[in-house]
């Protein structure tokens, strides 16, 4: 199933909602949703190779994650350990690379250099990049450009009339990524919930109802089909 139409979306991001309420609803531990939501990674994943889909951002663990009970965030970054040991031979059989954005260095430091490694080792590959978003915050994202840019042009390595939208979006973590075409957010909330707040300006937002541990291949391409269904309208037009 490709998209023959010119819309192409060569980026999704989506915002994986409702692992603790899907478990929730099971009487399950609040872990076994997020184990559960691993799954529907892969699943995704999957149906972005076949549509051609360049980028793929998923909100992995948002800067507002580390508030959680010391158990669950304990039981998140084990969970996010393994997930990327199983996931290193896969990402490098399917040639992905991966890369992540956010505050990293809040990370646990084995946690740290898992990643590293694994973005080191993948860095050639070209089917696709899988960008994991972690221990990340959008407002957070901004005010660090902010502070960066105002240290250059206090030391005069630029004048403040340089700084454009362009010059802030080279101080972002995205900075070699491009903006989302299309934004997912399952479990049917309609919110932003501090995720891409400067990459999403444009980007047609789909929301589903369903949470993220049923999310699954067939959902991914109604979404995208949403997405073609819809004329993308720019303000400059």
């Amino acid at each position: 199933m490709t998209s023959s139409n010119h819309h192409h979306v060569s980026h999704i991001a989506i915002i994986m909602d409702g692992n603790g309420r899907w478990a929730k609803e099971r009487g399950l531990p609040r872990a076994e949703g997020h184990r559960a939501g691993a799954e529907s990674i892969r699943e995704v994943t999957e149906a972005c190779i076949e549509l051609g889909v360049k980028y793929l951002t998923l909100y992995a663990f948002s800067s507002e994650n580390w508030n959680r009970p010391k158990a669950e965030v304990d039981a998140l970054m084990k969970l996010l350990d393994r997930f990327l040991d199983d996931k290193a031979a896969e990402l490098d059989k399917q040639k992905i690379r991966l890369q992540a954005i956010g505050d990293l260095d809040r990370l646990p430091a084995a946690t740290r250099k898992r990643l590293d490694r694994i973005q080191e080792r993948t860095k050639n590959h070209q089917t696709m990049t899988l960008v994991l978003a972690l221990s990340y915050g959008a407002r957070e994202e901004i005010t660090a450009a902010v502070r960066a840019i105002a240290k250059a042009a206090v030391a005069g390595e630029i004048s403040p009339d340089q700084i454009d939208g362009e010059l802030i979006a080279q101080h972002l973590y995205t900075k070699d990524i491009p903006d989302p075409d299309l934004l997912i957010r399952t479990s049917g909330e309609m919110r932003v919930s501090n995720f891409l707040l400067w990459q999403i300006s444009y980007s047609e937002i789909v929301i589903v109802k369903k949470m993220w541990p049923d999310f699954r291949q067939a959902d991914l391409f109604a979404a995208v089909e949403e997405y073609n269904k819809r004329h993308r309208r720019f303000g400059a037009l």
